[in-house]
C-alpha cells in the first residue's frame, strides 16, 4: 500500500487574481503544490487532484459566484501542478481507468469531494496506506476532504504551508478540528525532505 496525495481544487479561478473566485495569496502556494505533486510522482505515490467542473447554470452558483465552468481557462490547473500520465474521472458513472495513473483528476460539482460518485471507487482502487492533503481552501474543501479521509481509518497529514484560506480565523478553527479528529499537521519540508514512510 502507498501514501496517496490529495491536491484539492488548485485551479486557476481560485489561485490567481484574475480568477473568478480568487483566494487572496493562493498563488503563493503553487510552488509548494507543484513540489508535492512531483515528489509524489517521483516516489511512486499517486496524486488525486480534485477539480470543480461546473455547468454554466450549476446549482452551486446560488451560493457562490460562477467559477470553474468546465472547459474554461479558469477551470484548468496550473501547468506546474500537472503530471504526465494523468487521467480525468468525471462525476458520473464511468470506467475508472486509473491503474498506473500518476495523477487522477477527480471532477466534482460541490465543495465536498465525498459527494462525488466515484470517490469511494478511486479510494478502493488506490488502497492507500495514508493520505497527504493540501490545496484550497482550508476551511471548506480541504476540511471536507480531510474529514472524509479520516473516516477511512487511515492516517491523514495536512500540509500547512501548501494550503490557503479565505478567513484566517476560520482556517484556525478548521485546523484545530482536523487535528482533534486525528489529522497530523506537517510542512512541505517534512513531507518532501524525509523518507516516504514518515509522511504517514
Amino acid at each position: 500500500m502507498r501514501t496517496v496525495f490529495f491536491d484539492i481544487d488548485t485551479q486557476l479561478d481560485f489561485l490567481y487574481p484574475s480568477g473568478a473566485l480568487y483566494v487572496p495569496k493562493a498563488e503563493l502556494i503553487v510552488p509548494a503544490v507543484a513540489r508535492l505533486n512531483h515528489f509524489a510522482a517521483a516516489n511512486g505515490f499517486p496524486v488525486v487532484s480534485t477539480t470543480d467542473a461546473h455547468t454554466e447554470d450549476d446549482p452551486e452558483f446560488a451560493a457562490w459566484p460562477p467559477h470553474c465552468v468546465a472547459g474554461t481557462l479558469g477551470q484548468r490547473k496550473p501547468e506546474a501542478t500537472l503530471l504526465d500520465g494523468r487521467v480525468t474521472v468525471p462525476n458520473r458513472e464511468c470506467e475508472l481507468g486509473v491503474d498506473g495513473a500518476r495523477q487522477i483528476v477527480l471532477e466534482k460539482q460541490t465543495v465536498d469531494v465525498f459527494q462525488c460518485r466515484n470517490i469511494q471507487r478511486v479510494l478502493e482502487r488506490l488502497n492507500g496506506a495514508g493520505y497527504v492533503v493540501y490545496g484550497v481552501v482550508t476551511e471548506i474543501c480541504v476540511f471536507r476532504a480531510v474529514r472524509g479521509l479520516l473516516q477511512t481509518g487511515k492516517p491523514v497529514t495536512v500540509v500547512t504551508d501548501a494550503v490557503e484560506t479565505l478567513k484566517a480565523e476560520d482556517s484556525e478553527r478548521a485546523m484545530a478540528e482536523m487535528r482533534a479528529a486525528g489529522a497530523r499537521l506537517a510542512t512541505v519540508a517534512d513531507v518532501c525532505g524525509q523518507p516516504a514512510v514518515s509522511v504517514i
